[in-house]
């Protein structure tokens, strides 16, 4: 196996593991993460995609999100998402409004 080949195994090992945390954590929410990663569950599920179409692949985003959250969306959302407190939408907003003009 090439160097090339063995690091790609080791980012794909290193992603489910990611994915398996992210789906034993559903107290977890998106909306922490993005706050304090600036990506969530749904980014994951969009770069998925983009990887995909990369490799010539087409899949739904629908289905990468099913990978990545270990079920439906939908399913997911009504189990496990509470809504975003004030706080964290404040919180949330200064993120962005951070990102989108770094000088200050």
């Amino acid at each position: 196996m090439s160097d090339n080949n063995k690091t790609m195994e080791f980012e794909a090992a290193a992603f489910r593991k990611l994915l398996e945390h992210l789906q034993k954590h559903t107290e977890v929410q998106n909306i922490e993460l993005m706050i304090l990663a600036d990506f969530c569950r749904n980014c994951l599920a969009k770069w998925y995609v983009e990887g995909a179409k990369q490799q010539g692949a087409d899949i739904d985003y629908e289905a990468a999100r099913e990978i990545v959250y270990g079920m439906p969306y939908q399913e997911w959302k009504e189990k496990f998402q509470q809504p975003a407190t004030e706080a964290q939408m404040k919180a949330y907003q200064e993120k962005q409004a951070q990102k989108n003009n770094p000088s200050s």
